[in-house]
């Protein structure tokens, strides 16, 4: 199982901002070409009033921001020019995290769609849709935004495809400001079970492929929460991706780029239950060369190494 695609989160919410530029951009995806990756996700395309393109209508709504570069067009002409596809991540207003109802995102993301397929959707990489909200569990609003925005996606492009990438709610499922790496409850495989399968059943025909992250759970429980994702995705008609997270959930700091017998173990993990795709958060910052990180050179050449043996 090698990883295809890759999250570009250039709004850097929790993680650092390494200030790239165009020339820094193009160097790191000529660095993803070379290990194979073929998808470049924009995680999202803004995160309360910061956003990533000049959207007249955030500006005007939510106060946002007018961004120095237009990064939504300079990743799609990277996208171009590099042979890549592109999949454009939806608004997140941060009010969903502020209450707990997804019903908001709804109305943040309906101009937002409209605008950005009238002003980006004659790039040939435009190939698709990420909902950027993001659930473990049944959440208020949540399947009437994911079937709402994932059909408008669908309607306005005709008919290109939208994923999620939710998480497992397992014991390292903590919020990134929390001082602690693990909590007592998590969910069972069997909550798991009937609980996405309420939501799978809601959002069918809306979302085309399923990308759970795959670093909240421990690693023996890989194979059985990795099963029943599988078998879902295939009952209500979705692709099955992974979401190999490259940094890191057991250290102290938050966050660094993971160990690579980790990664290996998430990923053969994948490979076993039959996934359909692998993806990464993210490749720039923890597997790049030209990381501020030291350590995500280092992997690139490790996975590097695996990916050439295989």
């Amino acid at each position: 199982m090698i990883i295809t695609g890759t999250f570009i989160d250039e709004i850097s919410h929790d993680i650092p901002h390494q200030n790239w530029g165009y020339a820094e951009w193009d160097r790191d995806f000529t660095y993803m070409k070379a290990l194979g990756i073929d998808t470049v996700i924009m995680i999202r395309s803004g995160y309360r009033k910061f956003i990533t393109y000049p959207s007249k209508y955030l500006q005007h709504q939510y106060g946002c921001y007018h961004p120095p570069v237009d990064l939504v067009r300079l990743f799609l002409e990277l996208a171009d020019k590099h042979d890549m596809h592109f999949y454009f991540g939806l608004y997140d207003s941060g009010h969903y995290w502020d209450t707990n109802n997804m019903e908001g995102e709804i109305d943040a993301n309906r101009y937002v769609i409209d605008e950005v397929w009238k002003e980006y959707g004659h790039y040939k990489s435009f190939k698709g849709w990420y909902l950027s909200m993001e659930i473990s569990r049944k959440t208020k609003g949540a399947i009437d935004a994911f079937r709402t925005l994932g059909l408008q996606c669908k309607q306005v492009s005709d008919g290109l495809p939208a994923f999620i990438s939710p998480w497992m709610d397992g014991k390292k499922a903590v919020m990134a400001a929390s001082s602690g790496l693990s909590k007592e409850q998590s969910v069972s495989v069997k909550e798991h079970e009937k609980e996405w399968s309420e939501i799978f059943e809601g959002i069918s025909g809306a979302v085309d492929a399923v990308a759970f992250q795959d670093g909240h759970i421990e690693y023996h429980e890989l194979d059985d929460f990795f099963a029943v994702n599988k078998q879902l995705a295939d009952k209500f008609g979705m692709q099955c991706w992974t979401n190999a997270e490259s940094f890191d959930r057991d250290m102290p700091i938050k966050f660094l780029p993971i160990k690579f017998e980790k990664l290996k173990l998430k990923l053969e993990a994948a490979q076993r239950a039959g996934y359909d795709k692998a993806i990464t958060f993210e490749f720039s910052h923890f597997m790049s060369p030209q990381s501020a990180y030291l350590q995500a050179g280092h992997l690139y050449n490790r996975y590097k190494e695996y990916i050439d043996a295989l």
